[in-house]
Protein backbone atom coordinates (compact mmCIF):
# COMPACT_ATOMS: atom_id res chain seq x y z
CA UNK A 1 0.00 0.00 0.00
CA UNK A 2 0.79 3.45 -0.59
CA UNK A 3 -0.86 6.44 1.14
CA UNK A 4 -1.30 9.58 -1.01
CA UNK A 5 -3.24 12.87 0.01
CA UNK A 6 -5.34 15.23 -1.41
CA UNK A 7 -7.51 18.44 0.64
CA UNK A 8 -10.00 15.86 1.86
CA UNK A 9 -6.61 14.24 3.74
CA UNK A 10 -5.08 10.68 3.24
CA UNK A 11 -5.71 7.49 2.10
CA UNK A 12 -4.30 4.43 1.23
CA UNK A 13 -4.15 2.95 -2.62
CA UNK A 14 -3.22 -0.18 -3.40
CA UNK A 15 0.67 0.21 -4.00
CA UNK A 16 0.83 -1.76 -7.25
CA UNK A 17 -2.33 0.25 -8.20
CA UNK A 18 -1.69 3.12 -11.44
CA UNK A 19 -4.62 5.17 -10.37
CA UNK A 20 -4.70 7.50 -7.28
CA UNK A 21 -6.21 8.78 -4.29
CA UNK A 22 -8.95 10.47 -6.39
CA UNK A 23 -9.84 6.87 -8.07
CA UNK A 24 -9.89 5.17 -4.04
CA UNK A 25 -12.03 7.53 -2.98
CA UNK A 26 -14.60 7.07 -5.59
CA UNK A 27 -14.58 3.13 -5.42
CA UNK A 28 -15.53 3.74 -2.21
CA UNK A 29 -18.24 6.38 -2.91
CA UNK A 30 -19.99 5.46 -6.26
CA UNK A 31 -19.80 1.38 -6.83
CA UNK A 32 -23.30 1.31 -7.82
CA UNK A 33 -23.58 -0.92 -10.79
CA UNK A 34 -20.43 -3.01 -10.46
CA UNK A 35 -19.76 -2.29 -13.93
CA UNK A 36 -16.68 -0.25 -15.17
CA UNK A 37 -17.20 2.80 -17.51
CA UNK A 38 -16.90 1.24 -21.34
CA UNK A 39 -13.18 1.34 -22.54
CA UNK A 40 -14.21 3.48 -25.49
CA UNK A 41 -14.74 6.14 -23.37
CA UNK A 42 -11.49 6.02 -21.38
CA UNK A 43 -9.96 5.75 -24.53
CA UNK A 44 -11.72 9.02 -25.86
CA UNK A 45 -11.22 10.87 -22.65
CA UNK A 46 -7.36 9.61 -23.31
CA UNK A 47 -7.53 11.07 -26.72
CA UNK A 48 -8.54 14.41 -25.11
CA UNK A 49 -5.15 14.12 -22.55
CA UNK A 50 -3.21 13.74 -25.31
CA UNK A 51 -4.47 16.50 -28.14
CA UNK A 52 -3.67 18.78 -24.43
CA UNK A 53 -0.44 17.08 -23.98
CA UNK A 54 0.43 17.56 -27.72
CA UNK A 55 -1.01 21.31 -27.34
CA UNK A 56 1.16 22.18 -23.74
CA UNK A 57 4.69 20.83 -25.68
CA UNK A 58 4.07 23.22 -28.05
CA UNK A 59 3.25 26.23 -26.58
CA UNK A 60 5.90 25.29 -23.78
CA UNK A 61 3.48 25.69 -20.73
CA UNK A 62 4.86 21.75 -19.47
CA UNK A 63 8.33 21.36 -17.89
CA UNK A 64 11.10 19.27 -20.20
CA UNK A 65 10.31 15.52 -20.53
CA UNK A 66 6.64 15.70 -18.96
CA UNK A 67 4.53 16.13 -22.34
CA UNK A 68 6.75 13.77 -24.07
CA UNK A 69 6.02 11.27 -20.98
CA UNK A 70 2.51 11.63 -20.98
CA UNK A 71 2.16 11.93 -24.61
CA UNK A 72 3.26 8.16 -24.18
CA UNK A 73 1.67 7.83 -21.25
CA UNK A 74 -1.38 7.94 -24.17
CA UNK A 75 -0.28 5.93 -26.71
CA UNK A 76 0.24 2.89 -23.97
CA UNK A 77 -3.60 3.46 -23.10
CA UNK A 78 -4.82 3.48 -26.26
CA UNK A 79 -2.78 0.74 -27.39
CA UNK A 80 -5.07 -1.38 -24.15
CA UNK A 81 -1.69 -1.78 -22.06
CA UNK A 82 -3.78 -0.58 -19.01
CA UNK A 83 -7.44 -1.16 -19.01
CA UNK A 84 -7.00 -3.10 -15.64
CA UNK A 85 -6.08 0.27 -14.24
CA UNK A 86 -9.55 1.96 -15.37
CA UNK A 87 -11.95 1.06 -12.35
CA UNK A 88 -14.66 3.73 -11.83
CA UNK A 89 -18.01 2.52 -11.72
CA UNK A 90 -20.09 3.56 -14.84
CA UNK A 91 -22.76 5.14 -12.59
CA UNK A 92 -21.30 7.61 -10.51
CA UNK A 93 -21.95 11.15 -9.35
CA UNK A 94 -20.32 14.32 -10.48
CA UNK A 95 -21.08 14.26 -13.85
CA UNK A 96 -18.14 12.17 -14.98
CA UNK A 97 -15.41 13.85 -12.26
CA UNK A 98 -14.36 10.13 -11.14
CA UNK A 99 -13.17 8.74 -14.51
CA UNK A 100 -11.57 12.20 -16.18
CA UNK A 101 -9.77 11.99 -12.38
CA UNK A 102 -8.90 8.09 -12.74
CA UNK A 103 -7.78 8.98 -16.36
CA UNK A 104 -5.42 12.08 -15.08
CA UNK A 105 -4.03 9.62 -12.27
CA UNK A 106 -3.09 6.42 -14.65
CA UNK A 107 -1.51 8.96 -16.82
CA UNK A 108 0.07 10.61 -14.32
CA UNK A 109 1.65 7.60 -12.69
CA UNK A 110 2.70 6.08 -16.33
CA UNK A 111 4.67 9.06 -16.94
CA UNK A 112 6.15 8.85 -13.52
CA UNK A 113 7.02 5.36 -14.07
CA UNK A 114 8.57 6.39 -17.67
CA UNK A 115 10.71 9.02 -15.68
CA UNK A 116 12.05 7.48 -13.49
CA UNK A 117 9.82 7.68 -10.99
CA UNK A 118 7.32 6.03 -8.29
CA UNK A 119 3.37 6.12 -8.54
CA UNK A 120 2.16 8.54 -6.37
CA UNK A 121 4.89 10.60 -6.24
CA UNK A 122 3.06 13.99 -8.08
CA UNK A 123 5.72 16.55 -8.11
CA UNK A 124 6.91 15.72 -10.93
CA UNK A 125 4.04 15.09 -12.57
CA UNK A 126 0.70 15.97 -10.90
CA UNK A 127 -3.21 14.34 -12.44
CA UNK A 128 -3.87 17.99 -11.57
CA UNK A 129 -1.53 20.11 -12.86
CA UNK A 130 0.10 18.65 -15.28
CA UNK A 131 -2.32 16.07 -17.36
CA UNK A 132 -5.55 18.15 -16.18
CA UNK A 133 -3.80 21.64 -16.65
CA UNK A 134 -6.35 23.92 -18.38
CA UNK A 135 -8.87 21.38 -18.52
CA UNK A 136 -12.41 20.84 -16.72
CA UNK A 137 -14.24 17.51 -16.89
CA UNK A 138 -17.40 19.94 -17.75
CA UNK A 139 -15.29 20.23 -21.38
CA UNK A 140 -13.32 16.57 -21.31
CA UNK A 141 -16.39 14.61 -20.78
CA UNK A 142 -18.83 15.84 -23.07
CA UNK A 143 -15.58 15.67 -26.10
CA UNK A 144 -15.24 12.42 -24.90
CA UNK A 145 -18.49 11.11 -25.06
CA UNK A 146 -18.77 12.83 -28.80
CA UNK A 147 -15.83 10.86 -29.42
CA UNK A 148 -16.96 7.84 -27.89
CA UNK A 149 -19.73 8.12 -29.76
CA UNK A 150 -18.17 8.03 -33.13
CA UNK A 151 -16.46 5.63 -32.34
CA UNK A 152 -19.17 2.98 -31.34
CA UNK A 153 -21.33 4.66 -34.82
CA UNK A 154 -18.15 3.47 -36.58
CA UNK A 155 -18.24 -0.04 -35.46
CA UNK A 156 -22.01 -0.04 -35.95
CA UNK A 157 -21.69 1.12 -39.27
CA UNK A 158 -18.75 -1.61 -40.28
CA UNK A 159 -21.06 -4.10 -38.66
CA UNK A 160 -23.52 -3.46 -40.87
CA UNK A 161 -21.73 -3.37 -44.50
CA UNK A 162 -20.28 -6.64 -43.36
CA UNK A 163 -23.70 -7.69 -42.85
CA UNK A 164 -24.93 -6.23 -46.25
CA UNK A 165 -22.12 -8.39 -47.37
CA UNK A 166 -22.67 -11.49 -46.27
CA UNK A 167 -26.44 -11.29 -47.22
CA UNK A 168 -25.53 -10.59 -50.88
CA UNK A 169 -23.14 -13.15 -50.88
CA UNK A 170 -25.62 -15.73 -50.07
CA UNK A 171 -28.35 -14.57 -52.04
CA UNK A 172 -25.72 -15.26 -55.18
CA UNK A 173 -24.61 -18.45 -53.66
CA UNK A 174 -28.08 -19.40 -53.70
CA UNK A 175 -29.21 -18.31 -57.16
CA UNK A 176 -26.60 -20.72 -58.52
CA UNK A 177 -27.87 -23.42 -57.04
Amino acid sequence: MRTEHDTLGSKEVPGDALYGIHTQRALENFGVSGRRVRLDLIRAVTLVKKACALTHKELGALPDGVADALVAACDEVLAGRHDEAFVTDALQGGAGTSTNMNVNEVLANLALLRLGGAPGDYARVSPLDHVNRGQSTNDVYPSALRIAAIFRVRALADELARLQEDRKSTRLNSSHT
